[in-house]
């Protein structure tokens, strides 16, 4: 049986692209600070932002729950202003970004340690601005190692499930994307569907995955 309601995929594709653009420029942000800094505290605040890609993605989703429910800090002030996060594709969005964030930011810190200090300094001494020297030298340098952090992190939200089913719940056409509705399809005894929906995500996750190993390789081939 072929599935003709692709709505698991669009919302998956939507919020995947949506949380990976806000990780992508958050964590390129908190890693060129993180990497060119030293603060009392350091050390714990890295260690907070690489949490949640050790813990379970439930007690990621039950974190985000305590915060964004109608009882949680955040969730009150939203509810005041009328919005809510619970049950919502909001919620979907949120969940990945913070599960996903961590890849994004480890790739991000790892791309700005590896670039050669000695030519961001030359940069300055020709009297480049920080502003110049980070998009003409430090971001040219550091784009390999940030595009793998971009695809990896898509990837991840792509696939992200115990903390969207914990915040956003499963709410046919609205929340359902593409990890949710394989489970539920499980549960509801419809192997065709799900096998149909795991035969998309692992497509999708092999190809980005595929891509990103293609690329590295090539530019490793013209490094050379």
């Amino acid at each position: 049986m072929i599935e003709t309601n692709l709505t698991p995929l669009l919302l998956s594709l939507k919020v995947a692209a949506l949380s990976t653009s806000f990780v992508f420029v958050l964590g390129l942000l908190l890693a060129r600070l993180m990497t060119q800094r030293d603060f009392f505290g350091k050390n714990l605040l890295e260690s907070l932002f690489v949490l949640p890609l050790v813990l379970p993605p439930t007690v990621v989703g039950f974190g985000l729950l305590l915060l964004f429910g109608k009882n949680g800090l955040i969730g009150k002030l939203l509810a005041e202003l009328g919005m809510q996060v619970v049950f919502t594709l909001t919620g979907a969005v949120i969940a990945s970004i913070v599960v996903s964030f961590p890849l994004m930011y480890q790739s991000a810190v790892a791309a700005f340690t590896s670039i050669d200090r000695r030519l961001e300094n030359a940069a300055r001494t020709l009297g480049a601005s920080e502003w110049r020297l980070f998009w003409t030298v430090s971001f040219p340098l550091a784009w390999p190692g940030l595009l793998a952090g971009f695809v990896l992190s898509f990837a991840r939200g792509l696939g992200e499930f115990g903390a969207t089913l914990m915040l956003a719940g499963y709410i046919p056409g609205k929340t359902d994307t593409l990890p949710v509705a394989i489970y539920f399809a499980v549960e509801a005894g419809q192997m065709d569907k799900a096998l149909f929906w795991v035969i998309i995500i692992v497509s999708l996750g092999m190809g980005t995955t595929f891509w990103l190993n293609w690329w590295s390789r090539r530019n490793q081939r013209q490094g050379r």
